[in-house]
């Protein structure tokens, strides 16, 4: 029987069995609670850099289908799972987890004990980790961990977002602009219900936006850190340039930006939000909802500025949401598209229109 090995860069090591593409890869190793979604997970931009470890035990039960895709390919550098379905319900086609991480050129290994590498992971925090087959290097596997900086130090974003202006027209009466730091398509997709897309790289100035007759911006989800010097000098400060020019609304990594933007700093999390279950509670109500992310907004920092935190993580009261005390400017650290998970708060694309057309909160 093949083996494979999961190495941490603290040492240890949990065996397993490979699966997908046959090769090696190093990340920051994170975890997700979801119990499906592992497709649109894996395709997600916001996991570039990190193997992708799911605490759900069977994983694969019912295959893959291209239209769950939040991308053109996989991001996530490796994936870890108890099990994987050799033979998934053949509802959407019957297509392998196995065969979608070949294709992809994405190692998995299987056969770990998942919780125990969870329980770690929320014990020590994000740790760096290889996928291997070679037992013979772990040792200096483990020496390269310690001394590899995390991925998120790198501009991942840059590795992400879209490489030139892309104009999408959905028959609609407005337009306004998507700043791409790694957006989902599902973004696109509710965007699209509603406005004609105009679909900006991560580091367009605010005059090339503005120029495009948008009324409104979508600031997206994206990997990394958000106060990284590449991101500060380029989607930070266009998004501080655009505060008084127009809507804006920043999801999940874009609703970091705007923390920044209006002068707040950001932190990274122990071991971040990732899953379809995550309760946030906004306005006296409790919502359930769809994360991915590894850094959080310092509310503490936005003391005497004039974002207000109206959204809150109720497990640990990190912030999940911002609005401005005059400008038409909210966001929610969640994701409110889905994509995968529950669509609780899918009302805030409802909520940007009537931004956009009325020009205030």
């Amino acid at each position: 029987m093949a083996e494979s090995y999961l190495v941490l860069e603290d040492g240890s090591v949990f065996e397993g069995e490979p699966f997908g593409y046959r090769t090696s890869a190093v990340g920051e190793v994170v975890f997700s609670t979801g119990m499906s979604g592992y497709q649109e997970s894996l395709t997600d931009p916001s996991f570039r850099g990190q193997i992708l470890v799911t605490t759900y035990p069977l994983i694969g039960n019912y295959g893959i289908n291209d239209s769950f895709c939040q991308s053109g390919h996989i991001h996530a550098r490796g994936l870890a799972v108890r099990e994987y379905c050799k033979e998934p319900s053949p509802m959407y086609g019957g297509r392998t987890l196995d065969d979608f991480l070949r294709c992809n050129k994405v190692p998995g290994i299987s056969g770990i004990d998942t919780r125990d590498l969870v329980i770690k992971i929320r014990t020590m925090g994000t740790l760096k980790g290889a996928i291997t087959e070679d037992k013979d290097r772990i040792d200096s596997l483990v020496k390269e961990l310690k001394r590899m900086p995390a991925p998120s130090e790198s501009n991942l974003v840059a590795e992400v977002t879209c490489d030139r202006i892309q104009e999408y027209d959905f028959g609609k009466d407005t337009r306004v602009g998507l700043l791409d730091c790694g957006g989902k398509s599902g973004i696109l997709r509710d965007l699209s219900q509603r406005f004609n897309v105009t679909v900006f790289p991560y580091d367009t100035p605010a005059d090339v936006i503005t120029e495009s007759k948008i009324r409104g911006v979508l600031i997206s989800n994206g990997p990394g850190d958000p106060s990284h010097p590449a991101i500060l000098k380029t989607a930070a400060k266009t998004a501080a340039d655009l505060s008084s020019r127009v809507p804006l609304f920043g999801i999940c990594f874009g609703s970091q930006i705007v923390g920044i933007a209006m002068g707040g700093k950001t932190y990274k999390l122990k071991f971040g939000h990732r899953g379809t279950n995550q309760p946030v509670k906004y306005d006296g109500k409790v919502y359930i909802t769809s994360q991915n992310h590894g850094f959080a907004v310092d509310g503490d920092s936005l003391d005497g500025n004039d974002l207000i935190v109206d959204q809150t993580n109720v497990n640990d009261g990190t912030v999940e949401g911002l609005r401005h005390k005059n400008l038409p400017i909210f966001t929610s650290q969640y994701h409110p598209e889905a994509s995968p998970g529950p669509t609780d708060t899918s009302f805030l694309f409802d909520r940007f229109a009537k931004v956009v057309k009325e020009g205030h909160l």
